[in-house]
């Protein structure tokens, strides 16, 4: 029986680029999400990157595959990430709601290395995970690929 992540809705992918490091001094962020090429390891149909993107917390991604469920989010050039902030739903999802979300960076596919891993119990609405220079300042890891 395949396994499916429902209600995940990876909205906000709040970043700035090296060129925008005033922005950053400043502590302001923007969604950079747009202009990065999304894909996913599986999905069911009508239920893919769109509806993963489309800043609506009812529509959502639902895979259609075996684990591990994999968002894939590439940009063609170096970008600064400093938080990803993810919608999930446990009331509404339950078993279906993920429990870890690993995130990597690298500069392309096949070099990404584990930047951060977040644990979540029961999570209802926008989580936050922050990211620090020092979280993506190992070899290979730079965040045009996440």
């Amino acid at each position: 029986m395949p396994a499916s992540t429902s209600d995940i809705a990876l909205d906000t992918l709040d970043a700035t680029k090296k060129e925008d490091d005033l922005l950053e001094d400043k502590g302001e962020k923007r969604e950079i999400g747009g202009e990065a090429v999304w894909t996913l390891s599986t999905a069911k149909p009508g239920n893919g990157v769109e509806q993963l993107r489309d800043n609506n917390t009812e529509t959502y991604w639902q895979s259609d595959g075996p684990q591990p469920h994999l968002v894939n989010i590439q940009f063609h050039k170096k970008v600064s990430i400093q938080e990803i902030c993810i919608y999930c739903d446990f009331k509404h999802d339950e078993s279906y709601t993920p429990s870890k979300i690993s995130i990597r960076a690298g500069t392309h596919f096949h070099d990404l290395q584990e930047v951060k891993e977040v644990t979540l119990e029961e999570p209802t609405g926008w989580l936050s995970v922050p990211l620090s220079r020092r979280d993506l300042s190992h070899d290979n890891a730079d965040p045009d690929h996440v």
